[in-house]
């Protein structure tokens, strides 16, 4: 299943990735600081902080989400909607993320070029986007359906050379 791959991704990530690189360049996910500056609720809001939170991030996703004519996300699953980490999964899904296919295609054009490893709230913020992407090509048909796809495989093959260059730069 894909929700488990990427959970999976995000597990990895967490056990591996050490180091916080600062980039001076674009910001990867500009909509994180806009979203810091109109509101004190959560600033700069990660899901990932232990391998509980990774395990609760693949409940939410094998709950099943919801995601309406607006494009708002939602947890389908009323009891674990109601935890902390789900407002803050809403938050990230729904203020933070790109989800429209030209915030996609720059998003994976900057991390195309993107010289060091991710901090580990964008590679989390990439995979909710891939997760994103995947649910919108399954809805969608034809030439669209095709244009998702094609963001998809993109955001994939960023990620997995983050993680290649992550591994490379593990101490042997």
């Amino acid at each position: 299943m894909l929700w488990k791959t990427l959970v999976l991704l995000l597990f990895y990530y967490s056990a591996h990735a050490t180091l916080t690189h600062r980039w001076s360049r674009a910001m990867l996910f500009p909509s994180a600081q806009r979203f810091k500056r109109s509101s004190a609720a959560f600033l700069n809001p990660v899901l990932q902080n232990s391998v509980e939170d990774v395990v609760l991030l693949y409940e939410f996703l094998l709950a099943e989400l919801d995601i309406d004519k607006g494009q708002r996300i939602s947890i389908k699953d009323e009891e674990l909607a109601s935890l902390r980490k789900a407002a803050e999964f809403n938050t990230i899904c729904n203020e933070i993320i790109p989800k429209s296919i030209p915030e996609i295609r720059r998003l994976s054009s900057r991390l195309s070029s993107y010289p060091r490893v991710l901090k580990k709230e964008d590679f989390e913020r990439t995979v909710l986007t891939m997760v994103y992407a995947a649910y919108r090509a399954a809805q969608s048909q034809g030439h669209q359906r095709d244009t998702w796809a094609e963001s998809f495989v993109h955001l994939y093959k960023a990620l997995k050379n983050d993680l290649m260059l992550s591994y490379s730069k593990q101490p042997s």
